[in-house]
């Protein structure tokens, strides 16, 4: 009897076998009786699978059965013990009927199985579940009767459907690997494909050995653990077997298989495989075409990649042969392996230049793209008009002109570099590689004159700019001599205005003798030749401006009214000094003249007019203004400073009033 053919029954827990024993080293085997009513060909179709597990030499030692009747009525209890003499009456021992705290009828019970003793054949006893310990230990008694022993009903039917699952397994798997070995050894083995499913057994072997080796019974005596053992013994014995017969076959059809797949990637390397790398050697005329050529060798590589996997996948099988191949096997096999890394190196080693060169001829690409566009620029710059505002524009032009310039001349070099680069990656193919090409010589020498003439017309190109450069960089520069020109002579313009100024507003005092009036002359010539200067400096500024402005032919450009504010300010300050000029030299006379009367003792009244005429002359002068070309009046210096100076003159015609009237006295 199964545990699958009566799974709902075994499931309802009607009895178990716990796994606890009695004193006698009997098997405890507990009815447990509920309130529901208990179906007699249930609990006795459960009691003949359980009875059906230990073995003989377990069944001798007899039984001790717990009815657990606290949960039932006394009839259905008597029914259950009266079912016993049917089912088990050889191997019981003993009968344990846990009564209820209400107890049945004692009279009734007492002499019901004291009357039927003899004919049960074993005795039954009732007794409390706490005093149940009297005769079974605590610890072969399960928790529901106040005993420690672990117990999972669930736990143990799993188990058992497990263990009858590998027991049937195993079973069938063993005849079936005896007739799969038995018939190897009297009919050679066929080499097609059909043979390997003969091969093939109902039940996974690896999968039922599991099962068996993680085997772990409660109790080895209820489980049948030695019937286990000896199965697992003979499945390893007919699956080894199995084994060996499998490897023989498996090897002599992956020789066969080997050299099919072989024979595959060789040819398809050899023939489809290398017209695709034959029928692309160019390398395009520009980036796109460049990237579009590399995009092409990327699906190439691709298709060949899948063969390079066969490839790697076929090495590693052939090298597992070879370890434990005999001899024949070894030469056949080095033979195949050396054929196809020789073709897959061969073949890798054209797909490595390929992509060197195409990587190459990318960046001479994106580097002549980026010249180009560098010279289109600096072209742009140069045919563009120059109309700064100043100086400092044209200086940043002129900077960021050098720094393109700069930047072609870096972009050319590494045109020249990368172009290196890319013949030398076209000249560095294997010879081999360019015999199987069709036409290598006349495709590659166009590829080569392409790459030589790009890095030509980039030169060229080039040094037209650089001629150009060359001529915007001089009319730059006269540019800027023009503007410093302009600005240099407003500049002499306002130094010449505030010498005017100054001169005006500070040079107004006329000495108090003669020798401060000759001093303060001089530093008025050395002041106005410092006028002149400047006034001739101006002027040469501007007649450089005149001449620059013809080279760059600016005829819309001209010295503005720079030239008629020099003229103006230089005739004001030319009348401005020349009133200066003629009022330090009244002044002179004036005080030569006084300090001789008021030093000589005998003046005659001659020098003593002439002396009072000087002074009232000079004092008329210091109240004029200086009237300038253009009809307008400007005075020396303000009103009180016009007063001092007058003033200075006055005390010294007082001194020659006094000394006239000292000669009056004395004669």
């Amino acid at each position: 009897m199964e545990a699958t053919t009566i799974l709902p029954i075994l499931k309802k827990k009607l009895a178990f076998l716990s796994g606890g024993k009695d004193r006698r080293s009997g098997l405890i085997l507990t009815i447990p009786l509920s309130s529901d009513q208990t179906s007699m060909e249930e609990l006795s179709a459960t009691l003949d699978y359980l009875l059906s597990i230990p073995s003989e030499k377990c069944k001798a030692r007899g039984f001790t059965v717990i009815v657990d009747g606290r949960k039932s009525q006394w009839n259905i209890v008597k029914t259950v013990v009266l079912m016993l003499q049917n089912v088990i009456p050889a191997e019981v021992s003993l009968v344990c009927v846990v009564k209820p705290d209400e107890f049945w009828d004692k009279k009734v019970t007492h002499f019901c199985f004291w009357k039927e003793k003899d004919r049960l054949g074993f005795e039954v006893i009732l007794v409390s579940a706490n005093k149940l310990t009297r005769y079974i230990e605590p610890c072969q008694l399960t928790d529901d009767f106040g005993g420690s022993l672990d117990y999972d009903h669930n736990d143990w039917l799993n188990k058992r459907l497990v263990f009858e699952k590998f027991t049937k397994e195993s079973t069938s798997l063993l005849d079936e690997l005896s007739i799969i070995n038995d018939s190897d050894k009297s009919s050679a083995v066929d080499k097609d494909k059909s043979a390997d499913c003969a091969l093939l057994p109902s039940f996974d072997p690896e999968t039922v050995l599991q099962t068996g080796n993680s085997w772990c019974p409660m109790e080895e005596e209820l489980l049948a653990q030695p019937q286990v053992m000896k199965l697992l013994d003979s499945l390893r014995e007919q699956y080894t077997r199995y084994q060996e017969l499998c490897r023989q076959r498996n090897k002599r059809t992956q020789l066969d298989e080997i050299h099919t797949k072989v024979m595959q990637v060789v040819t398809w390397l050899q023939g489809p495989g290398s017209e695709l790398l034959k029928t692309h050697q160019a390398i395009g005329d520009s980036m796109r075409a460049a990237q579009a050529l590399q995009q092409k060798h990327e699906e190439i590589e691709s298709q060949h990649s899948e063969w390079f996997a066969v490839y790697v996948e076929l090495n590693q099988q052939i090298a597992a042969l070879l370890s434990a191949g005999e001899e024949e096997e070894v030469v056949e096999l080095k033979a195949l392996q050396q054929q196809l890394s020789d073709v897959c190196y061969r073949q890798a080693a054209q797909l490595e230049s390929r992509q060197n060169v195409l990587q190459a001829a990318q960046g001479f690409h994106s580097t002549t793209q980026e010249l180009s566009q560098q010279l289109d620029g600096l072209l742009g710059m140069l045919c563009a008009d120059v109309a700064p505002a100043d100086g400092a524009s044209i200086q940043q032009n002129l900077k960021l002109l050098e720094e393109k310039l700069q930047t072609v001349e870096a972009g050319l070099s590494s045109l020249r570099q990368k172009g290196g680069v890319l013949l030398e990656q076209m000249c560095s193919q294997p010879p081999w590689m360019l015999e199987e090409t069709e036409s290598p010589a006349g495709e590659q020498q166009d590829n080569i004159q392409q790459i030589q003439a790009v890095m030509e017309e980039m030169q060229l190109r080039k040094q037209r700019c650089e001629d150009m450069v060359d001529v915007r960089r001089l009319k730059m520069l006269q540019m800027v001599q023009l503007f410093k020109c302009e600005e240099d002579a407003l500049q002499a313009v306002e130094w010449l205005g505030e010498l005017l100024d100054a001169l005006l507003k500070t040079h107004v005092r006329l000495g108090d003798d003669s020798q401060e009036t000759r001093t303060m002359l001089d530093k008025h010539r050395k002041f106005v030749d410092v006028a002149q200067s400047t006034y001739d400096y101006g002027r040469q500024l501007l007649q450089a401006t005149v001449v620059l402005c013809q080279s760059l032919r600016c005829t819309t450009r001209s010295s503005g009214d720079t030239l008629p504010r020099l003229n103006r300010v230089w005739k004001q300050f030319s009348v401005s000094a020349e009133e200066r000029q003629q009022r330090l030299e009244l002044a002179l006379k004036f005080h030569t003249s006084a300090e001789r009367v008021l030093q000589q003792e005998c003046v005659e009244a001659e020098s003593l007019d002439e002396v009072d005429s000087s002074g009232k002359t000079l004092l008329d002068r210091l109240t004029l203004p200086v009237i300038f070309p253009d009809g307008s009046e400007q005075f020396f210096g303000s009103p009180s400073d016009t007063a001092a100076a007058a003033e200075g003159v006055r005390e010294r015609l007082l001194l020659v009033e006094e000394r006239r009237l000292q000669l009056q006295e004395a004669r």
